[in-house]
């Protein structure tokens, strides 16, 4: 039996408003909903596009995004609220809270994917994560260059991802992206760290170390890093999907309607839910993991589920 999947990663908007700077725009709720029934996924948790002024074309507030999931249930079942660490007072005791519980009241499950330009552990992020830990709101984290990009910063090897583990372990830490991907392998330099590592997994690297000595730390499968992780080894996915089936999610990054085009240079990401159905009906995976990581996982995660 082949699953529906829940998206745990992506973004859409009601209607279209002002184009990205590359003359695309985010996709509608109804555009969306025909990729979902192209790939098999049966609705999706909204991450809502402009949460931080980095890589920012349209803003979707927590309010709209409230009532995207409220108006367009069998698309978006679920939101994360946008919050930047540089909200309020711009240091390190602003009191989240605030607004954390307000957002958690109205129905908001995380926290949108984290991508201000600033050190992981940067004192402003560290008393966002305290704040999210206290209000048991999970955190998405987009890792990115140290300068002219989005995305939050480590070194090679992810030594301040360790710190934030270490110092909140109760705090659910989704990683995502292409520096946190490359570190599948611990070939990874500085130089391939932007790249999509390809060939075998030889030596295992920093993500599998961290998933196995930190129960906080979980991954989704999203956006082109996600899958050409998981195609570039198979007998190491494999095992690796065996090994932390708990802590994996089926996600997307679905942030265009032309990605279901071929031609598009973001199309292999949406074949990752074919690639999951045939893993388990080739025998590589076993249900209860190819169901943990295409619905299960994220279902618990968003309190659907007590399993």
């Amino acid at each position: 039996m082949l699953l529906k999947k829940i998206d745990m990663h992506v973004h859409c908007i009601e209607e279209r408003g002002i184009p990205k700077l590359s003359g695309h725009f985010y996709p509608t709720v109804k555009e969306l909903r025909k990729i979902y029934d192209k790939i098999g996924v049966e609705k999706g948790v909204l991450l809502p596009p402009g949460t931080c002024p980095e890589f920012t074309t349209e803003r979707l507030s927590p309010r709209e995004a409230k009532r995207i999931a409220e108006k367009y249930n069998n698309t978006i079942g679920w939101w994360f609220c946008g919050i930047d660490p540089r909200f309020g007072n711009n240091n390190p005791q602003t009191d989240f809270s605030h607004y954390l519980n307000y957002y958690k009241s109205q129905g908001a499950k995380g926290v949108s994917e984290l991508i201000p330009n600033i050190p992981l552990d940067d004192p402003r992020l560290l008393n966002l994560f305290s704040h999210c830990e206290k209000c048991g709101m999970s955190v998405t984290l987009h890792f990115g260059k140290p300068k002219n990009d989005y995305g939050v910063v480590d070194e090679l090897g992810l030594p301040k991802l360790e710190k934030v583990l270490k110092m909140f372990p109760e705090l659910k830490v989704i990683g995502h992206s292409v520096r946190f991907w490359s570190e599948l392998g611990a070939d990874v330099t500085e130089e391939t760290r932007d790249s999509y590592p390809a060939g075998r997994v030889v030596r295992e690297g920093r993500v599998g170390e961290l998933m196995r000595k930190y129960s906080n730390l979980y991954c989704d499968l999203s956006s082109l890093s996600g899958y050409r992780a998981m195609a570039r080894d198979l007998d190491y996915t494999y095992k690796f999907m065996e090994e932390f089936a708990d802590k994996i999610f089926y996600a997307t990054d679905i942030h265009d309607p032309e990605n279901i085009n071929p031609q598009n240079p973001a199309y292999d990401m949406l074949k990752l839910s074919e690639f999951l159905d045939n893993a388990y009906l080739d025998g590589k995976i076993s249900f209860e993991t190819y169901e943990k990581i295409c619905r299960k996982n994220a279902l618990k995660l968003l309190g659907e589920c007590e399993e």
